[in-house]
């Protein structure tokens, strides 16, 4: 409580005691007991009337030490399970460290493809993304005084490189560099490039990368085989100035199916790490493509980034055209994709309206309504020719095939024009309308089946913003091209609709992705949420049988199977008590990115910590790391004050004490005949 404050109390109890001393002993002249008592019943409701008014407060302070943030970021993953006990030894050392526990607030996290609580550590994780535990440590702890000890063998198999995040300056890191730090002879394929899909009759690609570490000069042979008999050999040689080597070769697409090809260097003497001088890629050959024609006037990015999506599946091929092109070049294709359609269309429509071609609109500011609403029966607009910004949301009750992981949560907004929208017919919306943070029920992205053919129409150009924001999120377009490609798929055939569709890969590098999903459908095409579906899986090569259960996801069902082991997989999809099945097969590779590693990459944790004010420290060093953060002074503990401002008084304890002197008093007055 201040000196004010005080002030105003003693000025209240004065003026209080002089109101009471001139109304009772100046201006009556009567004295006795009851005069007092009244005079101080008097004072009592003056000083509390006071008290009121002038609201005394006083002011607490609360002193508390905050200790910054040492945080031990683990690598959980296969390539550092040599080393455990060393790991465990450094954890503890940390950990009991009275300095270090006097100075920091202590946290404990580790990671392999994903950021997590340190709990138990198994070193089981198939891969490892420094760069994406260390932001978001970043985000985690950004208003905070922090330190992180950075526990690994500098080894990264998913993300950005993580010695270029100049973000990471935030926080001083100091690694812990475990594993083996000597440089042993070792030859590998690095990497294997080739189509994931080749035609038959034809000659595909294959890049072959092979690196060498070591002093001799050696020559060692490179070997490719498929489905086990060799189609290619090639010696190369090496030596301590020319390391590496670029292989390039054609192989022949002579059936259809899938095909393993193995690529393989020869062995060295000395070699200790063999897992990387072989490697697996899967190529699927196929006898025909889906065609797909982009029809547009305008130059647009749009255009780019749809035929990149759309490519993205070796079985689709894009071809741009011109509207008013020739109509020779139509006949093969399966879908037209009409970007912002205006009367150069017009050829093109009486076409597609002829053959009963399937159709995906993309419209937007420059879209020709007039025109466009004369020209398919589908949807029409009121344009009224005024640009406006337009979000997606995803429709989690759209049933005509699975939209999997895809969200449009975080999305930018797609440029629109507004105006009325008006379906036709049968049809799902996928897509619908946000504007100024109001959903609407407006469509964003429609799709239409008719008995002969199949439609879809997007109220909006700009879209591919939406795939760049895809990369944003994920480091890859997947997401979003997984999307398209499955409305490409649906648009490109005119199969009638079925009541369980199935979404899987082929070809699966490792086990840790492999996921099946399927979406099915009751006998009126609505989305069944109660289904009992099971998957029967059948090893190919060692004919063990296995049966998953598929649970449901949103509005599809899906089944994990990332405890597989590699090999190749014939599988069933059966819906109980439903004469409803459909089959499917799929390789998973024999990879392990992991053990691709054998030497601590030592020489990057050093630039890391250099980058960063950290300093690089090795496994029998944990005295010398507990010494340096504990003497440094940039992670001295702050002390912070925190004031609180409290009322003196209780409002409806001094109200209840005027009340009751003003009745008291009106009492003792009148019982003793007082006016």
């Amino acid at each position: 409580m201040n000196t004010q404050t005080i002030l105003f109390i003693i000025l209240a109890a004065i003026v209080s005691l002089a109101l009471v001393l001139f109304q009772y002993f100046y201006k009556n002249k009567r004295k006795g007991k009851l005069n007092i008592a009244l005079a101080f019943l008097r004072f009592i409701t003056f000083f509390c009337g006071f008290l009121l008014l002038i609201n005394p407060k006083f002011t607490k302070n609360e002193y508390t030490t905050e200790k910054a943030n040492l945080i031990i970021l683990t690598d959980n993953s296969s390539s550092v399970g040599s080393s455990k006990q060393v790991i465990e030894k450094a954890i503890d050392d940390i950990e009991q460290s009275r300095e270090l526990n006097e100075r920091f607030s202590i946290q404990k996290y580790s990671f392999g493809a994903f950021l997590k609580e340190n709990d138990t550590l198994t070193f089981a994780e198939k891969n490892t993304n420094i760069s994406k535990a260390l932001s978001a440590l970043r985000e985690v702890y950004s208003a905070t005084n922090s330190a992180i000890v950075l526990i690994s063998d500098g080894n990264q198999t998913l993300g950005r490189d993580y010695d270029f995040q100049n973000e990471q300056k935030q926080f001083p890191i100091y690694p812990i560099a475990v594993g083996d730090t000597t440089r042993y002879e070792d030859v590998a394929i690095s990497q294997v490039n080739t189509n994931r899909y080749a035609f038959l009759k034809n000659k595909y690609p294959v890049e072959i990368y092979v690196s060498y570490t070591g002093k001799e000069d050696i020559n060692v042979p490179v070997k490719v085989s498929l489905n086990g008999k060799t189609v290619y050999r090639q010696t190369v040689s090496f030596s301590s100035t020319s390391n590496s080597e670029v292989i390039n070769t054609l192989l022949d697409a002579k059936s259809v199916g899938t095909k393993n090809l193995q690529v393989s260097v020869g062995e060295l003497k000395s070699e200790r790490n063999k897992a990387n001088n072989k490697k697996t890629v899967v190529v699927e050959v196929i006898d025909e493509k889906t065609k797909i024609a982009l029809v547009s006037s305008l130059l647009h990015p749009d255009i780019g980034a749809l035929k990149k999506s759309i490519e993205s599946n070796g079985q689709r091929s894009v071809s741009i055209m011109r509207p008013n092109g020739n109509s020779k070049e139509w006949e093969d294709v399966d879908l037209f994709i009409l970007y912002q359609p205006n009367a150069s269309f017009k050829k093109l429509y009486d076409y597609i309206e002829k053959k009963q071609a399937n159709t995906l609109t993309v419209t937007g500011p420059k879209t020709d309504w007039r025109f466009l609403n004369k020209s398919q029966k589908q949807y029409t607009k009121n344009s009224y020719n005024q640009e406006e910004e337009v979000f997606g949301v995803l429709n989690s009750g759209f049933g005509l095939f699975s939209s999997g992981d895809f969200s449009a949560d975080d999305f930018p907004p797609l440029q629109s024009s507004l105006g009325d929208i008006i379906l036709n017919g049968k049809n799902d919306i996928l897509l619908t309308q946000r504007i100024k943070g109001v959903n609407l029920k407006e469509p964003l992205l429609a799709v239409f089946e008719g008995n002969e053919k199949r439609d879809a129409v997007l109220f909006g150009e700009n879209i591919w913003k939406w795939r760049m924001q895809a990369y944003r999120n994920m480091q890859s377009f997947k997401n979003f091209d997984d999307l398209v490609g499955k409305l490409v798929l649906y648009l490109a055939t005119n199969k009638s609709r079925q009541r369980l569709t199935l979404d899987y890969d082929n070809i699966y590098e490792g086990s840790n992705e492999t996921r099946i999903s399927a979406t099915y459908f009751d006998k009126a095409f609505a989305f069944d949420a109660n289904a009992d579906i099971i998957l029967k899986l059948k090893n190919s090569e060692t004919k063990s049988d296995t049966e998953v259960p598929m649970l449901l996801k949103g509005n599809y069902y899906e089944a994990d199977l990332s405890n597989l082991a590699p090999g190749k997989y014939d599988f069933t999809v059966v819906v109980k008590k439903e004469n409803l099945s459909k089959s499917g097969s799929f390789t998973i590779l024999d990879f392990d990115v992991e053990k691709q590693f054998l030497a601590t990459d030592n020489k990057k944790l050093q630039r890391l910590a250099e980058n960063t004010g950290g300093r690089l420290f090795y496994p029998n060093q944990n005295m010398d790391l507990i010494k340096s953060l504990s003497s440094d002074e940039r992670f001295l503990p702050t002390q912070k004050n925190k004031q609180n401002v409290v009322s003196l008084i209780d409002f409806r304890l001094l109200l209840g004490l005027m009340v009751f002197a003003l009745a008291l008093e009106w009492f003792l007055r009148k019982y003793n005949g007082l006016t």
